[in-house]
């Protein structure tokens, strides 16, 4: 029983790490540019109404009473010959801004990389922690015997193990992987608790969602009635992150979206990249991916 809840566990902490370390790195890089933004944007204590008087190489020149600067805009030739509000820095009135400027955008954007990447976190370690306490609480339901079939489903890119129960209403039930599901003769008899947590052979399988009472889709694969005692069943967690890594690949797909709808360019690609193909890892973990 040890050995199941703890192979369980441990794919699951492993892959939530994963999450926490990248979101990590992301809030603090994220940070950093916010904290030197923030300084120079501190700076610009002075206000005067300016105008923008041209647009060269992906900045507007600005004019105002007391001076005049060179402020970085993407696609500034859209407000030549507005006014606008400037602020500076009255100590060096090159260093200003004015509303859409380049510097305010990439200080957002920075400030929203700490909080994205804090409710990322956030939400894993919640959404596991419930995870944990709905098998905490059915472990500790009374047992009832029923006879099952292990079957695997593959639907897309996830492959999970079912536990395919007999009953007045036949039920299937998604379970976590672990190496006694690949010697389970079929049909068998175990202990169900809870109507979600079942024991085979002493070893305690949890499961990784809720029971439903219609097949479930996907391509199907049956345990034989007596599997080879001898089949050799994945075992370590370097496999199960092997099969994992297939939830990686859309993983820079979903960046350049980002940085498209974003307009963050290749900073914002890379850091959604890499968030993405962490969370496709702790999908696989929280979904009950299949190495066998």
């Amino acid at each position: 029983m040890l050995r199941s809840r703890v192979r369980a566990l441990r794919h699951g902490v492993l892959a939530t790490a994963i999450v926490f370390f990248v979101c990590a790195v992301v809030a603090l890089l994220s940070w950093l540019s916010y904290s030197d933004d923030h300084d120079r944007l501190a700076a610009m204590t002075s206000r005067e109404l300016g105008s923008v008087v041209s647009y060269s190489d992906g900045a507007v020149e600005v004019r105002w009473p007391s001076g005049s600067a060179r402020i970085p805009y993407e696609n500034g030739d859209r407000i030549v010959g507005k006014q606008s509000q400037v602020a500076f820095d009255p100590a060096d009135p090159s260093r200003a801004v004015i509303p859409g400027a380049d510097l305010l955008l990439q200080t957002d954007r920075a400030l929203g990389g700490v909080t994205f990447s804090l409710a990322v976190a956030m939400l894993v370690f919640a959404v596991g922690l419930v995870r944990v306490l709905l098998a905490v609480r059915c472990v500790r339901s009374s047992p009832v015997t029923v006879s099952v079939r292990r079957i695997r489903l593959q639907s897309g890119l996830m492959v999970r193990s079912w536990l395919e129960i007999d009953g007045p209403v036949e039920r299937w039930l998604p379970v976590y992987y672990d190496p006694v599901l690949v010697t389970l003769p079929s049909p068998v008899d175990v202990e169900l608790r809870g109507g979600r947590v079942a024991v085979v052979d002493g070893v305690t399988i949890y499961p990784s969602g809720r029971p439903v009472v219609k097949h479930p889709r996907g391509r199907r694969v049956d345990n034989p009635a007596q599997p080879d005692p001898e089949t050799r069943a994945p075992r370590g967690l370097l496999a199960q992150l092997r099969v994992d890594a297939v939830f990686v690949v859309p993983a820079p797909i979903v960046g350049l979206f980002w940085a498209y709808v974003d307009g963050s360019g290749f900073t914002g690609w890379i850091t959604a990249t890499v968030i993405a193909a962490a969370l496709g890892l702790w999908w696989g973990a929280f979904r009950g991916s299949d190495p066998s």
